[in-house]
């Protein structure tokens, strides 16, 4: 196979592991809320155990970026592809850290009874996994447009988080005996708030790989 053929297959290969950890990390964090709306402990552990599959396919990428960066000394796009697949599939191990860390709050929660229902975080995990799976495929189309208007989706996070945040604070000021969980219930929310970032920190990534310049999304 020619040398250039074999880069570009090699850059593909890369490109569907990315996609690949993305899947696998979408699939974690829907699994991670699951478990704590539902207080279904074996699934939280099932989540926190999962994680090691992340963190094994998110090695190979990087050694793959090495690898390839060390032998094959690319110029322009295909260095910016092979860093910004670097550091894209390093947002998307942060964002698997942040499904266990979800799936550990609802193992301290345990059987408890709920001191609210939770619809605020399953919204806000939606729109998280939203945001994920448009970013992955404007990274596949190296759509730089698309992949600044995913930004703005962030902010609705935001929006929710500083609602939920008082609306928990009330709660935790009210009756100080259901502190502890309402402090479980703001850190859930702040892994959520946490996943929109990393969204936009890989959205930045597809502009910078596409146009060479590196831009705050977060301006």
């Amino acid at each position: 196979m020619p040398t250039r053929q074999k880069f570009d297959h090699d850059l593909e290969e890369l490109s569907l592991n990315i996609l690949d950890l993305g899947k696998m990390v979408d699939q974690r964090i829907a699994l991670s809320i699951e478990s704590l709306v539902n207080q279904n402990m074996e699934l939280a552990d099932t989540v926190v155990v999962g994680d090691l599959a992340v963190n094994d396919l998110q090695a190979i990428i990087e050694e793959k970026c090495i690898l390839l960066i060390a032998t094959q000394q690319p110029f322009a796009l295909d260095l910016r592809k092979l860093v910004a697949g670097f550091k894209i599939s390093i947002y998307l191990e942060r964002m698997g850290d942040l499904s266990v860390d979800l799936a550990k709050l609802t193992l301290r929660i345990g059987q408890d009874k709920l001191i609210k229902p939770l619809i605020d975080i399953p919204r806000m995990s939606s729109l998280a996994q939203e945001m994920l799976n448009k970013v992955l495929k404007a990274y596949v189309q190296e759509d730089c447009e698309d992949a600044s208007l995913i930004a703005l989706m962030d902010d609705e996070i935001d929006e929710i988080y500083s609602n939920v945040f008082d609306e928990l604070k009330g709660i935790m000021m009210a009756n100080p005996d259901q502190v502890t969980q309402a402090n479980y219930l703001l850190f859930a929310c702040r892994f959520l708030e946490r996943l929109g970032d990393y969204c936009t920190n890989i959205a930045e990534e597809i502009v910078y790989l596409c146009s060479g310049k590196r831009v705050d999304l977060n301006e």
